[in-house]
């Protein structure tokens, strides 16, 4: 979808800068990374312009801190514009800006009205995660219906609660897998599994048709995920609503971050202000921002985009709930949390906690110190205290 919104509106960057061709190359998601990556250690072979997904960014710059055009002189004073946690993702040591934040996934609870309806839940009592248990067991005993589905392959839920806490796998560069928050995350992860609220399947497409057949009631994730829905699932339509996540106390916050990219401009392209340029052109505006949203469903990063009218309109799809306004509404408290070169090797740990807790009964306080160990030895970092 981001190549799509690229070309479509690259006709108009074109025209303003006469003589300027734009050519959107789709290398697919598998291979991008690959490409990146021998591209920022060779010093050659890629483009202008360069789309990472948020989450990513940190571990470029902190691997290839000499790979990406310096754009604080340029972009630095968009800093208030933009959501903070996103901002975060492009800054590196110093406050020094390397990408702009594109679009973002502020995260809601996504649920089947039929569901909660039969089971006699009203959706917006779900203020707490201890709510959302609750009521699990509820749904499950009326309707045989389960609360969320879980890829055994990955660390799930996690790193969502997490940042809904305010925090990542590392804080201040230490280790951060066994704090309070985590011990509360996992904690809540071991209980919906232990409760039979959790529905495992693999992958993407797992997730897709598990919820195509009403395997689940919920679904706790990013906003783009109504695009999937809309799409893959019309026959569904007028069946869910949203309403924020829980919070892990009520006055809590209740939302968190899925996902998201940047844009950025390594620093062997050959027209870095060209570049520089194009990328302002897309991201720092209303108009274009808001039609990225409607046309290919990319939520803005663009603080300024969410007072759009656009985002109040009632969507037909979700029984004509204004579930942008939901999304808005969330994507200004989304906290900020560290990412870092190492959070690939902090995934692969976690995975593997999160297994043993959910999957094989382990205590999820003492699977976490081991894991915090692991990671420290893994990465030479301390732990934090």
């Amino acid at each position: 979808m981001a190549a799509k919104a690229m070309k479509r509106l690259a006709g108009d960057f074109e025209q303003r800068h006469p003589g300027t061709t734009v050519d959107i190359v789709d290398v697919g998601y598998d291979n991008a990374y690959d490409k990146i990556t021998v591209g920022l250690r060779g010093g050659t072979g890629l483009p202008d312009v360069l789309t990472v997904e948020g989450s990513y960014m940190p571990r470029y710059i902190g691997n290839f801190p000499a790979g990406f055009y310096d754009l604080t002189s340029l972009g630095a004073r968009y800093g208030g514009d933009f959501d903070r946690a996103a901002w975060r993702t492009v800054t590196g040591p110093g406050g020094r800006l390397y990408a702009l934040p594109w679009d973002i996934g502020p995260c809601a609870l996504y649920y089947r009205t039929d569901h909660f309806r039969a089971a006699g839940v009203d959706p917006r009592s779900l203020r707490t995660w201890d709510d959302y248990v609750e009521a699990g067991i509820r749904i499950k005993k009326a309707t045989g219906h389960k609360m969320l589905i879980q890829d055994h392959t990955d660390a799930g839920i996690l790193p969502m609660l997490l940042q809904q806490q305010g925090q990542s796998y590392f804080e201040g560069g230490r280790v951060a897998v066994d704090t309070a928050a985590a011990v509360r995350a996992l904690t809540l992860m071991k209980t919906l599994s232990d409760e039979g609220l959790v529905a495992y399947e693999k992958g993407w497409d797992g997730l897709v048709t598990g919820t195509k057949e009403g395997k689940v009631a919920t679904t706790p994730t990013a906003a783009w995920w109504t695009g999937t829905l809309s799409s893959d699932m019309p026959e569904l339509k007028g069946k869910f609503g949203v309403v924020p996540l829980p919070g892990f106390t009520a006055d809590g916050i209740r939302t968190s971050n899925i996902g998201g990219s940047t844009l950025c401009v390594p620093a062997q392209s050959k027209n870095p202000r060209l570049a520089w340029a194009f990328i302002e052109f897309l991201l720092t505006g209303k108009a274009n921002q808001i039609s990225m949203l409607e046309h290919e469903g990319l939520f803005p990063a663009y603080l300024p985009a969410l007072d759009d009218p656009y985002l109040s309109e009632r969507q037909d799809y979700f029984g004509g709930q204004r579930t942008l306004t939901v999304f808005a509404r969330l994507a200004r408290n989304i906290p900020p949390v560290e990412n870092n070169k190492d959070d690939a090797k902090a995934s692969d740990i976690m995975t593997s906690a999160v297994t043993g807790v959910m999957l094989h009964g382990r205590d999820p306080r003492r699977t976490l110190a081991s894991a915090a160990g692991q990671l420290a030895r893994a990465t030479g970092r301390r732990r934090v205290k």
